[in-house]
């Protein structure tokens, strides 16, 4: 069993950079593949990034790719995202999410469904 809890969000400028946290329980941490995903006001919950277990398979959605930066600290048992460069369309909650498999592609954790923990949230406002 898996609790996540995200933090970090807020209210920003385009242009501006946030980092956002997701503090896991569960001593198993390590081995699982941790996702973000965001999801806009009537939009769909869009994938954003994804990262295997042992930090060296990272998956980025097209969007966000060379912008934000996913990584994890095995040892505080926490995954980040670092969004730079923000954009108003960046505008959303987000959500990370982990998942008790190893993916084979690494493209296959885009997919929600794979994974069996989210978290709560955090919002993410950038103003133009």
């Amino acid at each position: 069993q898996v609790q996540l809890v995200e933090s970090g969000g807020g209210l920003v400028q385009a242009g501006d950079s946030l980092r956002l946290s997701c503090a896991a329980s569960g001593r198993t941490f390590s081995t699982y593949t941790l996702g973000w995903f965001r999801q806009a006001p009537g939009k769909e919950r869009e994938f954003v990034a994804a990262i295997g277990w042992s930090a060296d398979r990272i998956y980025y959605a097209d969007s966000v790719k060379g912008r934000f930066t996913i990584s994890r600290d095995n040892a505080k048992n926490t995954v980040y995202l670092q969004m730079n460069s923000l954009k108003p369309e960046d505008t959303a909650v987000y959500y990370c999410a982990a998942a008790s498999i190893i993916p084979r592609p690494m493209s296959n954790m885009a997919e929600p469904q794979r994974y069996g923990y989210w978290g709560q949230g955090t919002q993410v406002t950038v103003s133009s």
